[in-house]
């Protein structure tokens, strides 16, 4: 996951930044663990987690929009 992320967001972060994040979202529902046969831990969006994705990316895309049409009469 970390390579994941600093693939996509040219971002790297520590163990401690990623394992916290994935107990929050864990701790709200919006993920949850998923069983593997070896050491890596995968998780799965949850319904609720794919709600509360849904509602932030259509809030983004209103921000991205915005932006867009104000830097075309800038």
């Amino acid at each position: 996951m970390m390579e994941d992320i600093q693939r996509f967001a040219n971002v790297r972060l520590g163990p401690g930044t990623l394992y916290g994040a994935i107990t929050r979202l864990e701790q709200r529902g919006w993920i949850r663990p998923v069983d593997s046969c070896d050491r890596r831990r995968p998780y799965r969006i949850t319904g609720a987690g794919r709600e509360y994705l849904q509602t932030e990316l259509t809030s983004l895309d209103h921000v991205v929009k915005t932006a867009i049409r104000r830097l075309k009469h800038a």
